[in-house]
């Protein structure tokens, strides 16, 4: 089996070929980025390309099964940017799996393109994916749901499955996950308990993590598993609200309105303090819980770390300033590292990373 796999030097997609590595059934993964890792090993064959505008089918051809999880998170300041790396370039990488005649295609979704939904009970893949209308990270997840819904009426040959992650995380990722949604004026040494005194309280605030080496694997079991179709919620438990929160911490809780909160972001957005939308609070706020009982039972899918686990893994790698050899997840540390993120855009390392 043949693999290609899109935004392959992220977050989530180093999980994805430590996922695949070794697995009998891969003859070979082709690892697509903007920018390449300098050290690259010898179980991928790397291809440097951008979705937006570079030839996608003569990479594709041969292929079994494209994994697409290319996309930008920053510069939230830049919309055109994102869109056109987000939403017009996922249009291409499905069209070039058509003209490709690749036969199963993965795509990465999110919690994020649900619909608000509920906080005190999970709701599986059939709740609808219309997005929270106040995060552009939200309303581009959204779109692209509604491109592979054409998608797959044009091409029903095609496989086709949505893998929809919670918030992917861990310790590999920490710098990567820092500074594309904390920005270089984090102090990252007080992220321990003994600086952590307080968390907000605030009803909606509750959410599901999850570790990057367990999404890997469940895109790894989509990927083989030639029956595996549609969508498939992808969450560890227990989901995480305030009280998990400080308990994490060793806090205690202090009621804030969710208004305040949003208030502060965005005057940390609109002041350059940070890189994240503030319409990232209205999704952490307003996304629902998702049940995960299809990826257990067809899959065979189980997390082997507990969200709060990958919680204090990727906290502590801040701290620790810790990464990976891939150039989103490479750490900038010190003062030399927060004046190449401000050169390029508060929290962004490089626009063109994936």
């Amino acid at each position: 089996m043949r693999i290609v796999v899109t935004g392959a030097t992220g977050n989530l997609g180093t999980s994805i070929l430590a996922a695949l590595r070794g697995e009998p059934a891969v003859e070979q993964v082709i690892g697509i980025a903007r920018r390449l890792p300098s050290r690259q090993e010898q179980t991928v064959r790397w291809v440097s390309a951008d979705v937006a505008v570079d030839d996608l089918v003569r990479v594709f051809t041969g292929a079994d099964v494209v994994i697409h999880l290319a996309w930008l998170i920053q510069p939230s300041r830049s919309p055109r940017t994102t869109w056109a790396s987000n939403a017009v370039g996922s249009a291409r990488v499905f069209q070039a799996v058509a003209d490709a005649g690749v036969p199963a295609l993965v795509y990465s979704s999110s919690v994020g393109a649900y619909s608000p939904g509920p906080k005190d009970h999970a709701v599986d893949e059939s709740w609808p994916t219309d997005g929270v209308a106040s995060s552009a990270y939200s309303r581009e997840k959204a779109y692209v749901e509604r491109v592979l819904d054409a998608f797959e009426a044009r091409h029903p040959q095609v496989r086709v499955v949505r893998m929809r992650p919670g918030f992917v995380l861990t310790r590999a990722a920490a710098s990567g996950i820092r500074r594309l949604f904390a920005g270089p004026w984090l102090p990252t040494r007080l992220l321990s308990p003994h600086f952590i005194p307080v968390v907000p309280r605030l009803p909606r605030l509750r959410f599901q993590a999850v570790h990057s080496l367990d999404v890997g694997q469940a895109f790894r079991l989509a990927a083989l598993r030639t029956d595996a179709r549609g969508a498939f919620n992808v969450a560890a438990e227990p989901p995480l609200g305030p009280e998990e929160l400080a308990a994490l911490f060793h806090a205690r809780t202090v009621p804030v309105p969710a208004e305040l909160l949003r208030a502060l972001a965005a005057f940390a957005w609109h002041a350059r303090l940070i890189p994240t939308e503030p319409g990232m609070v209205d999704l952490l706020l307003a996304v629902p819980l998702m049940d995960t009982t299809r990826a257990r039972q067809e899959l065979g899918w189980r997390p082997t770390h507990s969200a709060a686990e990958a919680l204090r893994e990727v906290i502590e790698g801040m701290r620790e300033e810790t990464g990976a050899d891939t150039p989103p997840l490479r750490p900038t540390p010190g003062f030399t590292g927060q004046l190449s993120e401000l050169a390029t855009g508060v929290g962004a390392r490089d626009r063109r990373d994936p």
